[in-house]
């Protein structure tokens, strides 16, 4: 085969027609070149959109969840103009979509209600602010902090670093504890049972002392110690302290510490921290029968 016959094969096969519908054409060669120009201009797009954000967080003037949701809306806009224009150049006229938007819709109703559905939630999530990156949320059982909003689902890291992948949708539709959403400051407790017959005013000052003396105990809020019950083996106290947290472990953290403090305040004062604990009442009335088995050898 000549240079001649494989050039006229290859324009051949680039002039393919692939559709028609009346006088509207659409050939291989067409779709090429709109697919090229939109590849282009995507890796543009995100490179543009990486730098702004880069710039934007660098400044320090706008909060991380308005630069993420400015990128969003940048990137949806950029996206459509890119295809606007790469159609055009590429000579596919965009009244094409015209004959081809029944079936796509028919198509898109059957099989993508989902998809949707999580896409506009996404964008209803961005707009409303119910979550932002950096919030801890809890759902069901599962909580960790949110650190990507996308266009399906929202990805959220799990105290041990395992991360979850949750449907936009799922935020607007189930229940969703918000620890962060409007502060951080979050009040915790601690519960602590001491044994019959223990000093409870001192009980309460040592309880006291140990959370005022942690560094990240809120000073804006009154610590408070509450005399909870008479239980079964214990006297029951409760320590109520407030406090500021910016990752999922800090509360766990914090009350570990206190925990640590209380126990060591406790045992220097000769304080006991109660156990479960039983009286047993032996009926005395009559002789106890006591049987001895003989083991075998």
């Amino acid at each position: 085969m000549s240079w001649a016959d494989l050039s006229t094969n290859i324009g051949k096969i680039w002039n393919t027609e692939l559709w028609k519908s009346g006088e509207a054409q659409i050939h291989l060669s067409q779709v090429v070149i709109a697919l090229t120009l939109i590849i282009v201009g995507v890796i543009v797009i995100r490179w543009v959109g990486s730098r702004l954000v880069k710039r934007a967080l660098s400044s320090g003037n706008a909060s991380q969840n308005t630069v993420f949701a400015f990128r969003k809306l940048f990137s949806v806009l950029a996206y459509v103009l890119i295809v606007l224009i790469a159609l055009p150049v590429a000579g596919i006229p965009i009244t094409i979509f015209a004959v081809l938007g029944g079936a796509l819709a028919i198509g898109v109703g059957f099989g993508a209600q989902n998809l949707l559905n999580n896409l506009i939630s996404g964008m209803i999530l961005i707009a409303e602010r119910p979550i932002r990156i950096g919030d801890i949320v809890e759902l069901e059982k599962e909580r960790g902090r949110v650190e990507e909003i996308g266009n399906r689902c929202v990805r959220i890291r799990r105290y041990d670093g395992v991360h979850v992948l949750v449907p936009n949708s799922y935020f607007l539709e189930q229940r969703v504890v918000n620890w962060t959403l409007v502060s951080a400051d979050i009040r915790s407790v601690v519960t602590v049972g001491v044994a019959y017959g223990s000093p409870v005013e001192k009980v309460r000052e040592l309880l006291l002392q140990a959370a005022n003396e942690h560094e990240q105990v809120s000073k804006d809020y009154p610590v408070e110690v509450i005399f909870e019950d008479f239980g079964e083996s214990s006297l029951v106290f409760n320590v109520y302290f407030w406090t500021s947290v910016h990752q999922p472990m800090d509360i766990r953290r914090i009350q570990s510490d206190v925990r640590f403090k209380i126990n060591g305040l406790l045992n220097t004062n000769d304080i006991v921290i109660a156990f479960p604990q039983r009286d047993v009442h032996l009926d005395t009335l009559k002789p106890l029968e006591i049987k001895m088995t003989k083991a075998d050898a």
